[in-house]
């Protein structure tokens, strides 16, 4: 078994809570890199601005 079938089996056997859990996690875990990015991309930039940034990215993105 490859680690992508072991991963599959793992999320398989989650319930919905932990569903929900590691969803959110990984929404917040990129609005952070993606927050990092804009402070790298714009150091003048307020946190302020920055937040407003990832909010708008965040809003318009399409699955």
């Amino acid at each position: 078994m490859n680690s992508r079938q072991i991963q599959i089996e793992i999320f398989k056997k989650m319930s919905p809570a932990e569903e929900l859990k590691l969803s959110m996690r990984l929404y917040w875990s990129a609005r952070r890199l993606k927050a990092s990015w804009l402070r790298e991309q714009h150091p003048d930039w307020t946190e302020e601005q920055v937040q407003k940034n990832v909010t708008e990215i965040f809003r318009n993105a399409r699955t």
